[in-house]
């Protein structure tokens, strides 16, 4: 069974700084794109930054910037820099991944949020 945990959420004020990781564990044989999302209250489930296993990254236009997506594929580690945060960046993030496991295949796997909120 593969698993993502997420690490690094909580409160900060406006212009400071967090750090998300994002661990995958379980049967896996390999892992391919792993991204960030998130989701604000009555708002959808937006992509934040995603990353390739060969390390290509891509950002939503807002985040370009202030954020950055990295990996550690030894650790099987996602994260994720956000730098001069803002109130509108405040929302749970979301780890996501697709992962070839040994007896399941290829699926896309989620974790299970970690709260952002930027205020002062």
């Amino acid at each position: 069974q593969v698993q993502l945990v997420e690490s690094g959420g909580g409160l900060v004020q406006p212009g400071g700084s967090l750090r998300l990781s994002c661990a995958a564990s379980g049967s896996i044989f390999r892992i391919y794109d792993m991204g960030w999302y998130r989701q604000a209250p009555g708002n959808q489930r937006e992509l934040v930054a995603s990353i390739t296993n060969g390390g290509s990254t891509n950002y939503a236009d807002s985040e370009k910037g202030r954020f950055t997506i990295s990996r550690d594929n030894a650790k099987n580690t996602v994260y994720l820099q956000m730098n001069s945060l803002k109130p509108e960046d405040t929302a749970v993030y979301y780890c996501n991944a697709r992962i070839w496991s040994w007896g399941k295949g290829t699926y896309d796997y989620w974790g299970q949020g970690t709260q952002v909120t930027v205020s002062s």
